[in-house]
């Protein structure tokens, strides 16, 4: 009754239209949502061995920028302080939410924007500025110490853009006992 034919062996066919339309969606779409990075290089510079003598009163004036636990010192020239900046309590930008303690940055920058007007006026043009921070000084308070040392934000005709502070940053160990600190520099 029923008769077995057999099938002759053709080739098949692939039709990969579909999947092509879909390729030609998803990889735009796949693109326009992808994150993009930008990698930002700091420029540091060690301290040199031997750079804590202070036998050579040629050597140019440091300007030093000292974070603490509870404060900032700037001082200048090394050892002098100029000024010690407290830390402040920042409201929460959520209501409910308890405010935080952290430095004060924006006074920071104005401290070094002063300083920096100072030495132009004086006809020193300075480039550099010794970060000096404690073994546990966090790394974003680091971070954000730099970027409020290297420079400002400042408006220029009608776009704001960032000018040039104290773009060389050196990093080193601030001193263990405040009070010699304290006792090395001026009142404030």
């Amino acid at each position: 009754m029923f008769k077995h034919r057999r099938k002759l062996n053709q080739e098949a066919e692939l039709d990969i239209t579909s999947f092509m339309n879909l390729m030609i969606i998803l990889v735009p779409v796949l693109l326009m949502t992808m994150v993009f990075s930008r990698i930002t290089v700091i420029d540091l510079t060690l301290p040199e061995a031997g750079a804590g003598d202070a036998s050579d009163t040629d050597k140019p004036k440091v300007l030093e920028v000292v974070i603490f636990e509870d404060f900032i010192d700037v001082n200048y020239p090394a050892g002098t302080r100029l000024k010690r900046i407290e830390k402040v309590e920042i409201p929460s930008e959520e209501p409910g939410q308890p405010a935080t303690v952290d430095y004060n940055y924006p006074l920071l920058s104005l401290t070094l924007q002063e300083i920096k007007r100072q030495l132009k006026e004086q006809g020193t043009e300075k480039r550099d500025v010794l970060l000096l921070s404690q073994p546990d000084t966090s790394y974003q308070t680091l971070i954000t110490a730099m970027d409020t040392v290297r420079s400002f934000k400042t408006v220029l005709i009608t776009d704001v853009v960032d000018a040039e502070l104290f773009p060389q940053i050196s990093l080193g160990d601030a001193p263990t006992n405040v009070v010699e600190t304290a006792a090395a520099g001026g009142a404030q």
